[in-house]
């Protein structure tokens, strides 16, 4: 039990040390778009059309509330890191806490044995 337990607790520390190497975090997902305007005789009328664009815009819900924002171009690659980061983020802290119950269950087999 101890070795298992052992084991499994320098899981959870390896994966706090990989949660605070992360960086900036920001969920949502990074849509790309074009657009067709209003302008009679534009470029976005011919035939094939060639749409306005791109343009980047986040959609998020935090707290129960959806928003989106845009996004300047230059600014993408930024939050695509960002955006990275915080997947890897909630895998890490999914992977924490099903090491953590397995631990807890340990624990609490080995407590009950004895």
């Amino acid at each position: 039990m101890d070795r298992k337990a052992e084991t499994l607790q320098r899981r959870i520390d390896r994966i706090k040390r990989q949660l605070l190497r992360l960086g900036d975090l920001r969920p949502g997902s990074l849509s790309e778009q074009y657009n067709v305007c209003g302008t009679p005789g534009c470029r976005c009328k011919e035939s094939p059309p060639q749409k306005h664009g791109p343009y980047y815009q986040i959609s998020f819900t935090r707290k129960g509330r959806g928003s989106t924002r845009f996004v300047r171009r230059e600014d993408v690659a930024t939050v695509k890191r960002q955006l990275r980061n915080y997947a890897r983020m909630r895998e890490l802290v999914d992977r924490w806490i099903e090491t953590a119950t397995e631990l807890s269950d340990l624990q609490v087999a080995h407590k009950s044995r004895r």
